[in-house]
């Protein structure tokens, strides 16, 4: 079964509760199943034995961060006819990215798609209709918000995709500051 690594950020009870009721709403493939979360680690086949050490070993010396979720992008999937709705931070961009990357070296390197942007987000909402999907962007980004949180954690999991089914197998703190 393959492995996926995200991050549950800590956000408060009314972001993660706004977050849903967007998703109840506009989430045409069930995401919603899924809390909201950051990936860093793609599906990939690999035995947990293999992929947490790696994962222990590249975020070793990495520190909880804060972020600040403040925009909705549009994005088209690169691999269905799916166009999503991401919000994507402002504040702690660069600490995604930068462990992202770190995750993808050594044994993943050659796992790393670099035919397709990474993202930093949470998803939000999908739609095989792009448009509604912009519209559901512009009235967000039309609104001040701003979801603030820490991610402080990486999740090894399981992943069915089939079942939008993931199942957390081993924990990862981040140091703290």
């Amino acid at each position: 079964m393959p492995l996926v690594v995200l991050a549950y950020p800590k956000i408060s009870d009314e972001d993660s509760s706004w977050i849903q009721s967007v998703r109840d709403e506009h989430d045409e493939l069930n995401g919603k199943a899924l809390g909201p979360h950051f990936t860093f680690v793609f599906p990939i086949v690999m035995e947990p034995s293999l992929l947490i050490p790696h994962v222990r070993s590249r975020v070793g010396q990495a520190s909880a961060f804060d972020f600040t979720l403040r925009c909705a992008t549009v994005v088209k999937d690169s691999f269905n006819e799916y166009t999503h709705v991401f919000l994507v931070p402002d504040e702690g961009h660069s600490n995604i990215v930068k462990l992202h990357d770190n995750l993808y070296t050594g044994m993943l390197e050659k796992e790393l798609r670099l035919d397709i942007a990474y993202i930093p987000h949470v998803g939000i909402a999908n739609s095989t209709d792009a448009q509604s999907c912009k519209k559901l962007a512009d009235r967000l980004n039309a609104t001040d918000f701003a979801i603030r949180g820490v991610i402080d954690a990486l999740d090894v999991a399981t992943y069915e995709g089939e079942h939008d089914l993931v199942k957390t197998i081993e924990r990862i703190t981040l140091s703290t500051k």
